[in-house]
């Protein structure tokens, strides 16, 4: 009987470790299939860095582009809440007809413009 539970980092911790064991079984196996073609060892670990590289330079870039674009999200989210008018709407006396007659009302029924509504 176990002791402690399995923590939910342990669990990720084996899946990155068995897709490490993966990546380096096909990285071994594409050095395999190079050699097999008659490419010298040292030629074969140098195509599967260059890879790897181009690899990781694509990653990064898309990783690069993908951050600005969340920057530029928050940026607008950010600057359409502290405008003037993103809560204005609510909060602006509209006219229409009300308890003192047609005129400037607000949302509480109080009326804002000038004028006496019994003339």
């Amino acid at each position: 009987m176990k002791t402690a539970a399995q923590t939910t980092f342990e669990r990720l911790g084996r899946a990155l470790g068995r897709a490490w064991r993966a990546c380096a079984r096909l990285d071994r196996r594409a050095q395999g299939w190079l050699r097999a073609r008659d490419l010298a060892p040292g030629a074969a670990r140098a195509a599967s860095s260059v890879v790897k590289l181009a690899v990781i330079g694509v990653l990064l870039y898309s990783a690069f582009w993908f951050a600005l674009l969340v920057a530029v999200l928050i940026a607008a989210a950010w600057s359409m809440r502290n405008s003037p008018n993103w809560s204005a709407n609510d909060e602006q006396p509209e006219w229409r007809e009300g308890h003192g007659g047609f005129g400037l009302y607000d949302k509480n029924e109080w009326r804002h413009d000038m004028g006496d509504p019994d003339k």
